[in-house]
């Protein structure tokens, strides 16, 4: 994609010269860049992978404000993130809804009172409006508990969202880019340094020659890689990151009916159990700590095996690992806080600013929730701004992400509209599209009036228009990119199919197409 340069400048040397360089095209850094191009400055956003290759496309796919973080007393971090839940909901209905929660009230674990009171104060600190409010569930009466075990007899119901994770990591680009930032998916810096007031970042592209660029002030969201740029940056470690793995997995659909739920393991964990691309439900998390590579982070057998234990303490039909489709493990990079154990460990984030007056700043970024992230990127430019000179103000609150602009804000009467304007389509590619992209599906669909308009079918309900809009406005490079990221195709097509879509997007890039199996070994192959 063609960067919009129109607000860097090059000095004698023709090294361009940004308010801000952003490392790493997760959440955050997706997040800041977003927010910083939106107030003015001139932004170029590196990721070396892809967008939402790591952290970001591996979480529960959850806006939520973390209920058993009450416990662990993180007051202000489950009010900032419940705030977030209906501001994010209004940002991209498309890909944001809500769901509702049952936790069963189990014997030996934390006691009914307990998790009312939980739930009560959960409701109440952080200005819901639009969600529904707790209420209880008993057997006999509420469908909800038929599905688990006959001792279960009571549960509570309450509201968070779901998300698609990486989906919202990309419209945050791609608003970022809209606003004048330069993206750079492929880039990664190698290395940094401080010359005249300015950041000095040389960087390879993954195709091409080594460069470099300057910038006023130098943004550090690597997340699990935190550590690792700012070794390449020179600075100083001042902070603490641990690294903990939380696996998933996902399998055929368990039960009937749109509800989640919260199940308490006997060792004090929570698994949620979430209705997942209509015909599944995804289970998770795990919280293990990892002190091994991130790129090579895995789901292991037995962590598989502990998500299914915990579901037969609860669910009648028992789950068992040979029916998991699909698996995938992500690293979350947390402020290590002491806490004792993986699942204590602070989930709020921390920066760390390495700058002295008429110093260049770096500003790095550990830990941090999905949910939180518009919040986060709002803080960081409220840290960087001063030293930049500037107080720009902040905008993102009430601002719409791209697709996002529908009709009274209701996801259903726009898909049906749709579904109506595009006949000749089936519904269900079209209901995808409109979940996807909202309404830039006009981007894909336009005027077209039969299915050859959209080019050939690559694969299964996927066309060359789709492929082409994900290339071209998306950043989509690989069959991974587009069947497990962009969408969650995947799922439903075989290897021939993701073949045909490595060697159309090779081609449409001028390469050589990779279609080995471990070129396309699906996120959480082993």
């Amino acid at each position: 994609m063609t960067p919009m340069r129109d607000r860097a400048r090059a000095d004698s040397t023709d090294a361009e010269i940004y308010d801000l360089v952003v490392v790493g095209g997760g959440v955050n850094g997706a997040g800041i860049a977003r927010d910083a191009a939106g107030r003015g400055l001139s932004v170029l956003l590196l990721e070396r992978n892809d967008l939402a290759s790591a952290t970001s496309s591996a979480s529960s796919k959850l806006i939520h404000g973390g209920l058993r973080y009450l416990e662990q007393r993180e007051f202000r971090l489950v009010r900032e993130s419940l705030k977030e839940r209906e501001v994010l909901w209004a940002a991209a209905p498309h890909i944001v809804h809500p769901l509702r929660f049952v936790l069963p009230v189990r014997h030996g674990m934390r006691p009914a009172w307990m998790l009312r009171a939980g739930l009560f104060l959960y409701d109440h600190i952080g200005e819901r409006k639009r969600l529904a409010a707790t209420r209880t569930l008993r057997r006999g009466r509420d469908a909800p508990l038929a599905p688990l075990h006959d001792s279960l007899r009571l549960a509570f119901e309450y509201s968070d969202c779901a998300v698609d994770d990486a989906r919202l990591v990309v419209l945050n680009v791609m608003d970022a880019y809209e606003r004048g930032a330069r993206v750079e998916v492929g880039w990664a810096l190698t290395a940094a340094r401080r010359e005249g007031g300015l950041w000095r970042i040389e960087i390879l592209p993954q195709r091409g020659a080594r460069t470099a660029v300057q910038a006023r002030a130098l943004v550090n969201a690597a997340g699990p890689w935190v550590e690792e740029v700012i070794d390449r940056a020179g600075a100083a470690r001042r902070r603490a990151l641990r690294l903990v793995k939380g696996s998933h997995i996902v399998v055929p659909r368990l039960y009937p009916g749109e509800h989640a739920y919260t199940l308490q393991g006997r060792d004090g964990r929570v698994v949620f159990t979430i209705p997942y691309e209509e015909s599944f439900t995804l289970v998770g998390t795990t919280d293990v700590p990892y002190d091994a590579d991130p790129a090579l982070v895995r789901a292991s057998a037995e962590e598989v095996a502990y998500l299914c234990g915990v579901l037969g303490e609860y669910l009648k039909a028992p789950v068992t690992p040979d029916q998991v489709v699909w698996d995938w493990a992500g690293v979350r990079p947390l402020y290590d806080d002491g806490g004792v154990s993986a699942s204590t460990v602070t989930r709020d984030y921390v920066f760390d600013i390495d700058a002295q007056p008429n110093m260049a700043p770096l500003l790095s970024v550990f830990g941090g929730k999905l949910t939180t992230y518009r919040r986060l990127a709002e803080h960081a430019l409220a840290e960087l701004l001063p030293h930049l000179g500037l107080a720009n103000r902040a905008w993102t609150r009430g601002a719409v992400l791209p697709g996002g602009e529908l009709p009274d804000s209701d996801p259903g009467a726009f898909a049906a509209s749709q579904i109506a304007r595009y006949g000749f389509a089936a519904a269900p590619m079209t209901r995808r599209m409109c979940r996807a992209y909202g309404t830039r599906i006009e981007k894909i669909m336009g005027s077209a009036r039969c299915l050859a308009d959209l080019g050939e079918e690559v694969a299964p309900q996927l066309y060359e228009a789709e492929l082409d809009y994900l290339r071209t406005r998306e950043w989509a490079r690989s069959a991974q990119d587009v069947l497990y990221r962009r969408s969650k195709l995947g799922l439903r097509i075989g290897r021939q199919a993701e073949q045909r879509v490595e060697r159309w997007l090779a081609a449409a890039a001028g390469r050589t197409p990779h279609v080995d199996d471990a070129a396309l070994a699906r996120p959480g192959d082993h």
